[in-house]
């Protein structure tokens, strides 16, 4: 088995999505020994945002750039990761209301016409299939359903949906949130969060 860690937040070890997906690793790893592991850190190696040079490259176009060349490569190494993982770790804090930037480029890089998804009779049809994925969410406010900033949310709705849309429908949310209300909400919050860690059963 393998499983594929990836990391967004640019927090460092100040980060509580980076404490949790490290322990939802571990956890995985309790739960399937000898299971290999690859850790991506997108924040500290971050994707080229798409340009049209990407584009035309992958219509076929010269690469001259060494820039360009070394990031297709990175995009293209991004793919057989995905491919290649049984289960999927996801570091996901909330940056003003959505993803960080450095995970939407990884997003950009895997959500690829003909290789994760199809256009067919019925529609778009997702080719990932039989894979398990958790998501470490981590957020400075409340914006659960019914909450007053529940409109605002366009962070996990996001990330489910573009994963739902390439196949990846088996996703588990272990989500710490209200973490900049203060020090007794912030420490509530991962006491939550690590007790549905320790919940996981698979």
């Amino acid at each position: 088995m393998q499983l594929l860690h990836l990391d967004s937040s640019v927090l460092g070890s100040n980060s509580a999505s980076r404490a949790l997906s490290a322990e939802i690793v571990a956890r995985q790893v309790a739960l399937h020994p000898g299971i290999h592991v690859v850790h991506r850190d997108l924040a500290t190696d971050a994707a080229l945002h798409l340009s049209s040079a990407h584009l035309a490259a992958w219509q076929g176009g010269a690469v001259e750039d060494a820039l360009l060349d070394a990031d297709l490569a990175k995009g293209g190494a991004y793919l057989q990761e995905l491919f290649a993982a049984d289960i999927v770790v996801i570091g996901a804090p909330m940056y003003n209301f959505s993803i960080p930037s450095q995970l939407k480029a990884w997003i950009d890089r895997v959500v690829v016409a003909g290789k994760t998804f199809r256009y067919g009779a019925n529609g778009p049809e997702g080719l990932l299939q039989g894979k398990k994925v958790f998501i470490a969410s981590s957020r400075g406010s409340v914006y659960a359903p019914g909450s007053p900033a529940a409109a605002l949310e366009h962070h996990e709705s996001y990330l489910t949906g573009v994963l739902s849309f390439i196949g990846l429908k088996d996703v588990t949310i272990v989500r710490a949130e209200g973490l900049g209300l203060g020090a007794e909400a912030r420490a509530a919050a991962m006491v939550k969060a690590r007790e549905n860690i320790a919940a996981i059963a698979a």
